[in-house]
């Protein structure tokens, strides 16, 4: 008897503790249901401008024909031949967004969170070195992805994000020989700092809601790229770029904030996805001695980031879930022109079109990528000594980023009204 009731007194703590996991595991179940991604900035999330005239001012149309600087090291290493003297090339670009949601379905109600994009600044850095008549080093760092979006804690669509940072730097060395007076080739590998913040609400109706954060999610990663250069005729160069897939990693912390019942003992979150291969091609036509035309297209393999996959780690429970996002593969066409003015100035303009990646019916508000637009212009003139500058600046149109979601069963729906990113950039170049 005594041992009936000492069993018996045991299985108390047991029921408690197991309610305890069956709230846990409801709460780790809402959050698994928002798995995460970052804000868009390209077709997806790649950023084709890394601040310099030739990207910056072409809307990225002369990167695959670029050989002309030093920023060749990144935007096709075979370019880098072109290259007679050795010099360093420095940029800087200022992101300027305008996203703003309207709604028009909340049945949480809520605002529709303003301006949600978020101000960036990023530096960039290239040299390229003269080996030999025939071979070239170079070296970059970049920031090749990147974005975010703050909607406010009362934002409508808050049970699937509140905030969302993703945040890459890539240092690549590179390196390119000249085969023959024709064709050129090059390889490089970039190694990927990335980080990754996200805020979720989590619904708690009628009561308040709890939140979920995912701090200071980062990895370190690399993505091996190749190029070749051809020249065609006198007049016409053609450029080839292939960048590999890139695994994706992150581990980081969970924090629970404000929750009605037990906090569940996860303390660390791991996202994982790919960052796409892509292939581009370009075309640069010289008309005169003073006028040039860039063509470029590319593919980009944005079916192979559609599997996004999340999991908590500590304590008892380890849930891991994969979501399926339905993209699909992009494509790019682009068209610039450039043209000198005398020996020491000259201007680009360029124009240039992004597909989307995914069909308004499976748009998520964390990720709201939509076909792009984009027209830019570069102004650069020679300074005194060795010293060139430039200035440039990209308008990028984001499409209208339709959003019909339904989050820890609350729906929302709506579209961007204003959802555009405003690039500004300048930079100095030095010549040995």
């Amino acid at each position: 008897m005594i041992c009936g009731h000492v069993n018996r007194l045991r299985r108390i703590p047991r029921a408690k503790a197991q309610h305890r996991l069956v709230r846990a595991r409801h709460i780790l179940c809402l959050c698994t249901s928002l798995l995460v991604s970052p804000h868009t900035l390209a077709a997806g999330f790649y950023l084709s401008e890394v601040g310099t005239p030739g990207s910056l001012g072409t809307a990225g149309v002369a990167n695959p024909t670029n050989t002309y600087s030093a920023d060749a090291s990144w935007t096709n290493p075979a370019g880098m031949t072109g290259v007679e003297q050795d010099e360093i090339l420095s940029g800087f670009q200022l992101l300027l967004p305008k996203n703003e949601f309207d709604s028009s379905v909340a049945q949480a109600g809520g605002s529709d969170g303003g301006n949600a994009g978020k101000v960036a600044a990023i530096p960039s850095f290239f040299y390229a070195k003269k080996l030999s008549e025939r071979s070239r080093f170079g070296f970059s760092i970049t920031a090749p992805l990147g974005g975010g979006l703050d909607y406010g804690d009362n934002f409508v669509g808050r049970y699937a994000t509140i905030k969302a940072l993703l945040q890459g730097v890539s240092i690549s060395p590179s390196y390119a020989y000249q085969v023959n007076d024709r064709l050129s080739v090059g390889a490089g590998v970039s190694i990927i700092y990335t980080i990754y913040e996200q805020d979720i609400a989590i619904n708690q109706a009628p009561i308040a809601d709890g939140k979920v954060k995912f701090e200071d999610a980062t990895d370190w990663g690399y993505q091996p790229f190749v190029g070749l250069t051809y020249q065609l005729s006198e007049r016409a160069l053609l450029g080839v770029v292939y960048r590999a897939e890139a695994d994706v990693d992150l581990e980081g912390d969970l924090d629970f904030k404000n929750l009605a019942g037990p906090t569940p003992p996860a303390d660390k979150v791991e996202l994982s996805w790919d960052n796409p291969q892509l292939l581009e091609i370009g075309l640069r036509y010289s008309l005169s001695e003073d006028t040039t035309l860039f063509f470029n297209v590319d593919w980009e393999d944005w079916s192979a980031f559609s599997e996004n996959q999340l999991a908590f780690v500590g304590g008892p429970l380890s849930p891991v879930v994969t979501l399926d996002r339905n993209w699909d593969d992009t494509w790019h066409v682009g068209v610039a022109l450039a043209r000198k003015l005398g020996d020491d100035r000259g201007y680009s303009l360029g124009l240039s079109y992004d597909s989307s990646p995914v069909d308004n019916d499976d748009r998520t508000i964390d990720l709201p990528a939509d076909e792009q637009y984009k027209v830019s212009a570069a102004y650069a003139w020679k300074g005194k000594k060795k010293l060139d500058y430039a200035i440039g600046a990209t308008l990028l149109y984001a499409g209208g980023g339709e959003v019909d979601q339904t989050s820890q069963g609350v729906r929302f729906k709506g579209e961007f009204d204003k959802n555009y990113i405003l690039l500004l950039g300048g930079t100095l170049r030095y010549v040995f």
